[in-house]
């Protein structure tokens, strides 16, 4: 509930201050006819909506667009040249008395308690009843969007710090898992310059100080199972249920969904230990993380408790170096996309021999992945901040103060 009188959209349209239309069909083949450097946004949540470029454009302005068949997100669209596919509304805002990005941040914060799927789609019939905006002075809009506006450049420095750690990690996993380290903990000179150093095998070529292994050679491989309904737990304090969709990018899962009961009977078998690395052979294929604590998986992953416990982070960074093309492979050959215990415990890695070697391989990539993993908690901390701001500044819980008019007046 909002603290600040409001009005509902539909009335803001009734009156001729907003516009609400929707965009063109873009085929494939206008793109082709048509290429150029202006960005087309279409229904997609992922990298702003972007969908292609285009030789055209339909605005260059600002507007507010969202997505009528995706599930109803808003973007902000700053002053440029672009297009918007038939699947994207857009929003014309006509008075000045109304601030875009206020607007925008408003319309979002609500879309967060709403539900629009590809049966209910998010039609500019549907949306000017679903929503409203407040009605407070254009300067306390702006102080609001500009508060928010600074928390999601920060939003925006930190992603981008993570991009580039990530990419530094791809860069050095590649290195580390083709070159493998000597003795003083240097990478080998590569095949190129001394391919005497390297052996060839089903996964490429490796240094001949390393082995090809199956899966199962790394630890027992378990497959989860789902507990019976009533030992799941309610105050979410119990063993972590973990499914695919608690699988992140970090290498740790961090939080689950779904928790059950500690202690009851029939659950000790169930229960993985910390460190075990849980693989998805089911749903979000290839996806994979440790567990931070004893947890309990379902049956769309499998478990693999690796048999030398201070090795488990090179399992986990070997598995996810080698595993996804694999795994993607296997389950494209199947029916219902899901890898089978038979076969997955059956799927290669490359594996140094040396101990001395698979720990410094492992202390390297754990360097680079500590940074990474400080830079997505720091993400995660703004988002929750952003969420906050959103719901204490928009809906007028906490107010903002703007500067008075020469009249005295509060704006």
């Amino acid at each position: 509930m909002s603290e600040y009188p409001t009005r509902r959209l539909d009335e803001f349209i009734a009156e001729g201050t907003v516009l609400l239309g929707r965009g063109d069909v873009i085929s494939k083949d206008d793109i082709e006819a048509h290429p150029g450097p202006y960005p087309i946004y279409s229904s997609s949540a992922h990298n702003n909506g972007k969908f292609g470029e285009y030789g055209k454009f339909m605005f260059d302005e600002e507007l507010i667009t969202w997505s009528v068949d995706g599930g109803g997100n808003f973007f902000y669209r700053a002053k440029h040249k672009y297009s918007v596919t038939n699947v994207c509304g857009y929003m014309r805002l006509r008075s000045d008395e109304l601030h875009p990005k206020f607007v925008f941040y408003s319309l979002a914060n609500q879309h967060r308690y709403l539900t629009f799927d590809y049966t209910s789609k998010a039609h500019p019939s549907v949306i000017k009843k679903q929503y409203w905006l407040p009605t407070i002075g254009r300067e306390q809009q702006q102080k609001i969007a500009t508060i928010l506006t600074g928390i999601d450049k920060a939003i925006e420095n930190t992603e981008a710090l993570i991009a580039k750690y990530q990419q530094i990690k791809a860069g050095l996993m590649h290195d580390l898992f083709t070159r493998g380290v000597t003795a003083n903990g240097k990478l080998r000179p590569p095949r190129e310059q001394a391919p005497e150093l390297y052996q060839e095998t089903p996964l490429g070529w490796i240094p001949k100080e390393w082995e090809i292994r199956q899966l199962r050679e790394l630890g027992d491989v378990i497959t989860g199972n789902t507990p019976p309904e009533h030992t799941f737990s309610g105050d979410g304090r119990g063993i972590p249920f973990v499914t695919p969709g608690d699988v992140g990018n970090a290498i740790f899962v961090s939080e689950t969904v779904r928790s059950v009961t500690p202690g009851l009977a029939g659950m000790a078998r169930l229960i993985m230990p910390n460190s075990t690395c849980v693989v998805c052979i089911g749903s979000t294929i290839g996806k994979l993380a440790l567990v931070s604590r004893e947890s309990i998986t379902n049956q769309q992953i499998n478990s693999v408790l690796c048999q030398k416990r201070e090795l488990s982070f090179l399992a986990y960074f070997t598995m996810d170096y080698f595993l996804p093309s694999q795994l993607r492979r296997e389950a494209g050959l199947q029916a219902v996309p899901i890898v089978k215990k038979s076969v997955f415990e059956k799927l290669l890695v490359a594996w140094p021999i040396a101990s001395e070697e698979a720990m410094e391989v492992q202390n390297k990539l754990l360097g680079v992945a500590a940074q990474l993993e400080a830079e997505e908690a720091v993400a995660c901390k703004l988002r929750q901040q952003k969420l906050g701001l959103m719901t204490d500044l928009l809906t007028g819980s906490v107010r903002v103060q703007v500067a008075e008019t020469q009249e005295g007046k509060s704006q």
